[in-house]
């Protein structure tokens, strides 16, 4: 199980790549809102029937929730937004190093404090060297995109 779920969360990830650089083409034509628009519009239908044909709760207990955990929503279309915004700009590997690089400084804050009401991870030598690895692909990663463009 543990192999299939590393597989399945890698094509995401591809799958991801992909629609970094199809959003970042389409917007440089539809503008970047209008193309964020069109994906999170397509989602909530597919994610409607989805719900509909699938479901295994009550859509209604989603006002259940303490108010604040409904920001994920803001949160999730903020980085799609930015991604659409900044692939143009910087690349599909670029935007999508730092993107990861973010998130793995966030979960690190997260994980070593438990925040969100998430399981207390400290950080350890370990977790530490992976990030700083994670710095050093983002030096290296920009560093040769800005010899390519002089």
């Amino acid at each position: 199980m543990g192999l299939f779920m590393v597989l399945l969360t890698l094509a995401g990830g591809i799958s991801l790549s992909a629609q970094s650089s199809i959003n970042g083409t389409f917007a440089r034509k539809a503008g970047t809102f209008e193309t964020s628009l069109l994906t999170f519009f397509t989602g909530a239908l597919f994610m409607t029937v989805v719900v509909l044909f699938f479901g295994q709760g009550n859509i209604v207990r989603v006002f259940e929730v303490p108010k604040w955990q409904l920001f994920c929503a803001v949160l999730g279309v903020s980085f799609m937004f930015l991604t659409v915004f900044t692939v143009p700009k910087i690349g599909v590997a670029g935007a999508n190093i730092t993107a990861v690089t973010g998130q793995l400084l966030g979960s690190m804050i997260i994980d070593q404090y438990g925040l969100f009401g998430g399981k207390q991870v400290p950080v350890d030598t370990g977790r530490a060297l992976g990030l700083l690895f994670m710095l050093f692909a983002l030096y290296f990663i920009f560093r040769s995109q800005r010899r390519s463009i002089k």
